[in-house]
C-alpha cells in the first residue's frame, strides 16, 4: 500500500510564545505538552460500499468534533503507534524506521476492523507536521519530538459492526527521559492477578484497549514503588511476555541476548526487533524463546542472568534494577561498564540522532 495523497495546510499562529516554547523545551517531560498542528485524513465509506481516504490535510491543533455516538467511545475501535523524531547536527529532521510502524499500523488496523491506511500516506503525514512543527523539536541527550499517529471510528452509529467513518490524525509532543531524570535502573512490579492478554486477543495489536487493561495491574505497581508492571503467561508456566508498555530482554553472563518470542500476544516492538538486529551484529547470540519466572529467579540467583532491560520507542532502552513480587524481590547485577544493555543504547541513540552510521538505511528525512 504505497498510493499517497496531496496534503494541504491550514496553519494557525503559535499557541504559546516563542519564550514559552523555549522553557517547554528545556524540560518537556513526555507527554505534557503537544505542537501548534495535526495532520488528519478522513475515511469514509460510501453507498455502494466503497471506501477511501480523502482530504488530507494539517490543520491548527484543537479538540476533535465527535457526535457521543461515535463508535470509538463505545466500542473501542481505535490503533496508534508511536515514533521520535531527531534534529541532527546539521539541522535536518530524521525519524527511525517509519515503514515498520506503518506495517504494524496496518497490523493493527487489521485485527480491529479498521481500514488500512497507505503507508505512503502513513509517512508523509508525519512529514507533513513535522515540516510546520519543527520549532518544537527539543535538543538535548535523547531528547526527541514525540509523534503519535493514531485512528478512530468516528461514524455515529450504535450497532456492533465496524465503522464506516474513520479519522486518522498525528499529534506531536516534545518529550525527554521518559522515566524522568538521570538514566538509571527502574524497579518493576509483578502482576499475578491481571493479564495484559490473551490468547487470540490483541495483544500483538496496539490499541488503546490493551493498555487501558493494564492501568489497574499499573497501580498496583506505583503502590509498590514501581513505574512499570509486568505481566506474564499464566496458561503457559507463568512465562515472561511484555511489560505494559515495554518489551523485555535479559543478558545471559555467557552473552547471549534472550527476549519472549512473538505469539500473538506480544507487541511487535520496532525498537525490539531493532535491538536484535544490533545484537547480532556484533556476534551475539539472540533467542527468541519462552523465558519463565521460574528461569529469571534462578538465573539470578546463579549468576546466569546478568541484565534485565526494557526497550520501546518512549523509553529507548531502560535497564531493569529490580523485579518486585509479592513474595519477595529479584535484585539484578549492578550494571559495569561493559553492560550490554547500555552499549547497544548508546549505538541506537546514535543512530536515531545522526552520530552512528546507519549502515541499515532505518533512518527517514523529515525535515
Amino acid at each position: 500500500m504505497t498510493e499517497t495523497l496531496q496534503f494541504t495546510r491550514q496553519l494557525s499562529d503559535h499557541r504559546v510564545s516563542a519564550e514559552q516554547r523555549a522553557a517547554i523545551l528545556a524540560d518537556p517531560g513526555f507527554g505534557n505538552y503537544f505542537t501548534d498542528h495535526t495532520a488528519v485524513v478522513d475515511y469514509k465509506v460510501d453507498a455502494a460500499g466503497i471506501g477511501g481516504w480523502s482530504n488530507a490535510r494539517v490543520e491548527p491543533y484543537g479538540p476533535i468534533l465527535m457526535d457521543p455516538a461515535a463508535a470509538v467511545l463505545h466500542y473501542g475501535q481505535e490503533i496508534f503507534e508511536g515514533m521520535k523524531a531527531y534534529r541532527h547536527a546539521d539541522g535536518s529532521v530524521w525519524t527511525f524506521r517509519p515503514e515498520a510502524n506503518a506495517v504494524r499500523f496496518n497490523k493493527s488496523a487489521v485485527r480491529l476492523a479498521l481500514p488500512e491506511l497507505p503507508e505512503g500516506v502513513f509517512v508523509d503525514s508525519l512529514r507533513e507536521l513535522v515540516a510546520v512543527d519543527k520549532d518544537w523539536i527539543p535538543s538535548g541527550d535523547g531528547a526527541a519530538l514525540y509523534l503519535r499517529p493514531f485512528m478512530i471510528a468516528t461514524e455515529a452509529f450504535l450497532g456492533v459492526r465496524p465503522a464506516r467513518e474513520v479519522s486518522y490524525r498525528v499529534i506531536a509532543s516534545p518529550a525527554g527521559n521518559y522515566f524522568g531524570g538521570e538514566l538509571k535502573p527502574v524497579p518493576i512490579w509483578l502482576s499475578t492477578r491481571y493479564a495484559r492478554a490473551g490468547h487470540g486477543g490483541t495483544g500483538e495489536a496496539k490499541c488503546g484497549g490493551n493498555y487501558a487493561a493494564s492501568l489497574a495491574a499499573q497501580l498496583e505497581a506505583e503502590a509498590h514503588g514501581c513505574k512499570q508492571v509486568l505481566f506474564l503467561d499464566p496458561t503457559n508456566d507463568n512465562a515472561v511476555e511484555e511489560l505494559g508498555g515495554m518489551n523485555i530482554f535479559f543478558v545471559f553472563a555467557d552473552g547471549t541476548l534472550v527476549t519472549p518470542e512473538l505469539n500473538g500476544n506480544i507487541l511487535h516492538g520496532v525498537t525490539r526487533s531493532s535491538i536484535i538486529q544490533l545484537a547480532k551484529d556484533r556476534g551475539l547470540q539472540v533467542q527468541e524463546r519462552k523465558i519463565t519466572i521460574d528461569e529469571w529467579r534462578e538465573g539470578i540467583a546463579g549468576g546466569r542472568i546478568a541484565e534485565v532491560f526494557a526497550c520501546g520507542t518512549a523509553a529507548v532502552i531502560t535497564p531493569i534494577g529490580e523485579l518486585k513480587t509479592e513474595d519477595g524481590s529479584m535484585v539484578s547485577p549492578p550494571l559495569g561498564a561493559d553492560a550490554v544493555c547500555m552499549s547497544i543504547r548508546r549505538q541506537l541513540l546514535g543512530i536515531q540522532t545522526g552520530v552512528e552510521e546507519d549502515i541499515h538505511g532505518w533512518l527517514t528525512r523529515l525535515a
